[in-house]
């Protein structure tokens, strides 16, 4: 028998379920087409906004024995480069999913409205972001702001709305039901964890913009215990992201409720061949198991915990 792994998300038709985390070599279109070329269901443009925006100083990332610390404070060169990128990457026949991000309702709406002009599949809303507070972390830390954002961004668009939540908060499933019956087509979840690393030789953090946030595999129970949990509440697909490095770490998130998978920091220690390899071993998975497809997979674990 040969399982599939081609599956289908808010419309969007995925060769596999395997797709570029934002911020991660999604800097121009030139690197999303290198992504999708060496094998990425879809890919996710670094967070746009309406402005250029120049970011937090040097030094904004520091390497942790578990993963990843960043600061980088949201740097890019604003919405009107994004059309140009969306075709480029876009010559690989992938979905093009812009990450975009505001300081209130009326940006996100006007963000997420230049995306789907520029020709993107999908918006992404940042309403997440650990270390830049005002478009990020003070909206996404706000059950009836994150509502009232992906409500009034559905207001302005047609293409599919996903909002990423972040897991610094002490009830995501709350906010995850809100934004679901705020009109949001998926949630992705979940962005970086917040953290610190301290250089003792001269006493004061590490990254310049103080804390950070913290991915990689340290992340993933986090991660998969957050998308367990949503699932359980929240009836709309979801989309899983939080140190998935190898595929057996992407048939736990299937399990645990997720239609899709983000793969970032993974990209660093295993290159681009990442996406390949995993869809070889899910692939290889599902067959041994005799599943037809990733459909099957999902969820699977609430339903046998339950």
């Amino acid at each position: 028998m040969s399982a599939k792994v081609a599956t289908e998300i808010v419309g969007l038709q995925l060769r596999n379920p395997f797709i570029l985390a934002a911020g991660i070599l999604g800097i121009s279109g030139q690197t999303l087409r290198r992504v999708a070329e060496a094998g990425a269901g879809a890919v996710v443009t670094k967070s746009l906004g309406l402005e250029p925006r120049i970011g937090f100083p040097n030094p904004t990332i520091v390497e942790t024995p578990c993963g990843l610390l960043n600061a980088m404070g949201l740097p890019n060169p604003g919405l009107g480069v994004l059309r140009e990128e969306v075709e480029e990457a876009r010559k690989t026949n992938v979905p093009v999913i812009a990450s975009v991000y505001g300081c209130c309702e009326s940006d996100y709406a006007e963000a997420a409205s230049l995306a789907e002009k520029a020709g993107a599949d999908a918006v992404e809303l940042n309403v997440s972001c650990p270390h830049v507070k005002e478009v990020g972390k003070q909206i996404g830390q706000d059950p009836d702001a994150v509502a009232s954002v992906t409500a009034s961004v559905k207001g302005r668009v047609k293409f599919p709305v996903i909002v990423k939540l972040t897991p610094n908060v002490t009830d995501i499933v709350g906010i995850a039901k809100k934004t679901a019956e705020a009109g949001a087509d998926a949630i992705a979840a979940i962005n970086t964890v917040s953290g610190i690393s301290i250089d003792i030789d001269v006493q004061r953090p590490i990254l310049a913009a103080g804390a950070g946030g913290l991915s990689g595999p340290a992340i993933k129970p986090i991660a998969l215990r957050c998308i367990y949990e949503i699932h359980s509440e929240v009836d709309i697909p979801l989309v899983g992201c939080g140190g998935i490095t190898t595929w057996s770490d992407a048939v736990e998130f299937f399990l645990a409720g997720a239609s899709a998978v983000q793969v970032g920091t993974a990209i660093m220690y295993r290159g681009l061949e990442v996406f390949s390899e995993l869809e070889k071993g899910v692939k290889e998975y599902l067959e041994s198991k005799r599943f037809e497809s990733i459909s099957q997979l999902v969820g699977l674990a609430c339903r046998n915990g339950s």
